[in-house]
């Protein structure tokens, strides 16, 4: 049993000091054995058993040598980019938009294409396409993929395999409508909110870089919210926080004795883009055939759409309010087809507004600099990272 006990504590500390050394070399790109020995703490002897190790898995290699003291000279090593794939997917109403990138996070495949997202076998077979055309363009397969992670709207119900609040995902509420993501690229995968892999996306690409307390606001067909509290995404208890369209924002308003009011939530009625058009059109404006067209026509100083974007204004800074003193966070980024219109019109009242609403300071309120690629970069980041730990799950699962 002593010998049990000793060989697995063995083999625990192996596994250890393997992933110290592979997020080390990550870390700084190329590296040395003797850098790798400073950094980590660990010996070189063991520092090399470890390389050793990484580069038999094909997780690492050697890249040339750099001269050290005495003339002596050092070889390097860096993370092998094909040692694993990532398959990102953002699942949009109009679009899905595709990345494919290797384990160092260059994307190396990348489409957009209107989605066919009407019944869900149409879906599939579309996602199941763009992923063998992405792999081939990369020279794999779509079973070399290591993780594939979708961004959808509404909630994914872990226990019953259903998509909860995404009606504009017709079918996917059944149980395990989800299991049938399984297929279309490697056997491993993750589904995760949209808005949420957005607020991925700003705290590791974008505004949210360095900022531990911020929201991101998705404002566009629909609503939605993804916090990052210290440096993480808070998902709550159900995965539904965020889900701000419910939040009892624009009481009293018309439209919100449409039948759709109830499903879609009182905020996202009167916000979305949807609520815009509506709102405007019921004001007189009746050419406008989307949010961007009401945006524009307040822009160029028409009246009837200045009075809908003040409400919309009025709409959005009260939202913002609850969210304030709730989080209080340091940064609100604006994004969606309505959040991400230019400041004068939107962010610049809002801003204004608040100070008026919350006894504090509030906080920034920026729009993305990501755009539309704000859900597909959140895809990667949360894929890369966790396909770094299945590369060396698998590695260490082989010897």
């Amino acid at each position: 049993m002593e010998t049990t006990g000793t060989a697995s504590t063995t083999s625990v500390l192996r596994v250890m000091n393997e992933r110290a050394v592979f997020a080390e070399t990550f870390r700084l790109g190329t590296v040395s054995r003797p850098e790798l020995a400073q950094r980590t703490g660990l010996s070189k002897p063991t520092v090399a058993v470890a390389l050793t190790n990484l580069e038999r898995a094909g997780l690492l290699r050697q890249v040339g040598t750099r001269a050290g003291a005495a003339g002596r000279s050092a070889a390097l090593y860096e993370v092998r980019p094909e040692a694993g794939w990532v398959f990102a997917v953002d699942v949009g109403r109009s679009y899905v938009r595709v990345g494919l990138a290797d384990l160092v996070g260059t994307v190396v495949a990348r489409k957009d294409e209107p989605s066919r997202g009407t019944r869900a076998r149409d879906l599939v077979a579309q996602l199941t396409r763009l992923a063998g055309e992405l792999a081939a363009e990369a020279g794999i397969t779509r079973d070399d993929i290591t993780l594939a992670v979708f961004g959808t709207p509404g909630i994914h119900d872990k226990a019953t395999g259903a998509l909860h609040l995404a009606p504009n995902l017709p079918g996917w509420d059944r149980r395990g409508s989800v299991e049938r993501l399984a297929g279309i690229a490697g056997s491993t995968y993750v589904v995760e909110n949209d808005v949420d892999l957005a607020a991925v996306g700003e705290a590791t690409y974008g505004l949210g870089r360095g900022v531990r307390h911020f929201v991101y606001v998705s404002i566009g067909t629909g609503t939605g919210m993804g916090i990052m509290i210290d440096g993480k995404l808070y998902r709550g208890f159900r995965g539904a926080a965020g889900e701000i369209g419910y939040l009892p924002v624009g009481e009293g308003d018309p439209l919100l004795d449409e039948p759709a009011a109830r499903r879609r939530g009182m905020f996202e009625s009167v916000a979305s883009a949807d609520g815009v058009v509506a709102l405007a059109r019921r004001l007189g404006l009746h050419d406008a055939a989307t949010a961007k067209d009401v945006f524009d026509a307040a822009r160029a100083g028409d009246e009837t759409a200045r009075l809908a974007v003040s409400r919309v204004v009025d709409h959005v800074s009260h939202a913002l309010a609850g969210i304030t003193a709730v989080l209080d966070p340091e940064l609100v980024v604006l994004g969606g087809g309505v959040g991400s219109q230019p400041g004068d019109l939107l962010t610049a009242p809002v801003a204004e507004r608040l100070r008026d609403l919350v006894v504090l300071r509030p906080p920034r309120i920026e729009v993305s600099t990501l755009g539309t690629d704000a859900v597909l970069l959140g895809a990667l980041a949360v894929g890369l990272a966790e396909a770094r730990d299945l590369v060396l799950d698998r590695a260490a699962a082989i010897r």
